[in-house]
């Protein structure tokens, strides 16, 4: 188990980004898309976030790696935000979301299923013909 360092006072956005796993680029597009509040800045023009951007960062993350939309990530901060939410709105996106992951696995089964018997049908040998091209251009 690796510790996380958390720094006192404001974090530059290298630093938000070192904290949260998310990347600088990342950081601002979260900003430009409203997933994450502006934030103070120095008199340079610097961003200066807090724990609680951080925090929402690693939100934003987590539901990225579970391959939720960016709207759907809105919603779920939204609900994440407000401590009077029903768990129920949480939940129909997370089963809306499970939904949509099985549709998308069952065409990939089917898309590997095709490959795999073009594949075979394909002698992969000198010969130009090629069941495999013969189908793209079908």
């Amino acid at each position: 188990m690796t510790a996380t360092l958390i720094q006192a006072g404001p974090l530059n956005i290298g630093q938000a980004a070192a904290q949260s796993g998310v990347s600088a680029k990342m950081i601002r597009h979260y900003e430009s898309l409203g997933l994450l509040p502006t934030v103070q800045r120095t008199e340079a023009g610097y961003r200066q976030y807090g724990d609680k951007e951080v925090h929402t960062l690693r939100f934003i993350r987590r539901a990225r790696n579970l391959g939720f939309s960016m709207l759907e990530i809105a919603e779920l901060l939204k609900l994440w935000q407000n401590k009077r939410r029903a768990s129920a709105d949480v939940k129909r996106i997370a089963l809306a979301h499970v939904a949509d992951l099985e549709r998308r696995i069952a065409e990939m089964e089917a898309m590997r299923q095709t490959l795999q018997q073009l594949a075979h049908c394909c002698q992969g040998n000198n010969r130009p013909d090629c069941p495999i091209l013969s189908e793209l251009a079908a």
